[in-house]
């Protein structure tokens, strides 16, 4: 399986971004995709997480702003994300695992850089 993340770029607070994360591969039946950032200087932190059942997860942090979503195929995982601040500034990273609790300990994309300027 490889992760290819794209829609990052720069905006100005209160705008808006899209991620998007294409799983190549042979994914398993029953999987979680999620959205994890990295800020400099700062741990990695998972922001947003969703199953093939439907289930999602959010950060508080991002919670009501971001929301995310995985299309019918269930092989790309969207982040919209709404009202962004210089606080969201971060590489994006997508991770593939078998449940939301462990996304992290699959398969990660390379990263897409959201900067928001104030």
């Amino acid at each position: 399986v490889q992760l290819v993340e794209s829609g990052g770029g720069l905006v100005q607070a209160g705008g808006s971004l899209k991620l998007s994360c294409t799983a190549s591969g042979s994914l398993p039946r029953i999987n979680a995709m999620g959205w994890y950032r990295q800020a400099p200087g700062k741990e990695r932190e998972l922001v947003a997480a969703m199953s093939t059942a439907g289930s999602t997860w959010y950060a508080n942090s991002v919670k009501g702003r971001f929301t995310v979503s995985r299309d019918s195929t269930k092989t790309t995982l969207y982040l919209q994300m709404n009202n962004l601040n210089p606080t969201d500034t971060a590489m994006y990273y997508c991770a593939q695992g078998l449940s939301i609790a462990t996304v992290d300990r699959g398969v990660w994309g390379q990263g897409t850089q959201v900067t928001v300027s104030s």
